[in-house]
């Protein structure tokens, strides 16, 4: 498979896995897996060429882990980012001291205004290490990271969760909790 046919199926699994299951007739159970026999079919039917083995090079091979099967590997699901109404079923967990959040250099006023907000999705995602950071901040131009004070608003009882990929979600973040990173190359 070609990088043009994976991203091209990486954002279709996107779209129906964390966003529009109803685009193809999908429902995803309440922890946000679907069958990966119905998915296969459904998305054969609404003309996305793909088959188990392209559905596994994606899985293995996207370089964000966004989605993943379960143990038995007959269902698959978004490891998170939905903004459909599901419970991925994480633990709470202590964070490091720091965490980071990349944006969009047009986004850092109202940010450093209102915090950080889940918006329409589930949480607020942040980074372990600022080179994601700034990889998330280029999707929306210049990119911005945001320090974020994890153990201080872990210590303030806000909860945190680390999703498969790695990546660390909670529900807000406060201005309070926030500092600009000046150095980003």
């Amino acid at each position: 498979m070609n990088e043009k046919e994976a991203t091209h199926i990486s954002k279709f699994l996107s779209l129906v896995l964390r966003h529009q299951p109803e685009t193809i007739g999908i429902q995803l159970d309440q922890n946000g897996w679907v069958g990966v026999k119905e998915l296969i079919d459904k998305a054969v039917q609404h003309g996305i060429d793909i088959d188990q083995s392209k559905l596994d090079y994606i899985v293995e091979n996207n370089s964000k882990k966004r989605f993943a099967y379960n143990s038995s590997g007959d269902q698959i699901r978004a490891s998170q980012g939905h903004s459909v109404s599901i419970e991925l079923g994480y633990q709470s967990q202590v964070p490091p001291d720091v965490l980071y959040h990349g944006t969009g250099e047009k986004s850092v006023s109202s940010i450093l205004t209102t915090g950080l907000e889940k918006r329409s999705r589930q949480h607020v995602h942040l980074s372990k290490d600022i080179e994601t950071a700034i990889q998330v901040g280029q999707r929306h131009g210049k990119p911005v990271v945001l320090k974020v004070h994890a153990y201080q608003m872990h210590e303030d009882h806000f909860i945190f969760y680390i999703s498969d990929n790695g990546v660390w979600l909670t529900d807000q973040v406060p201005v309070k909790y926030l500092s600009l990173l000046e150095e980003v190359k």
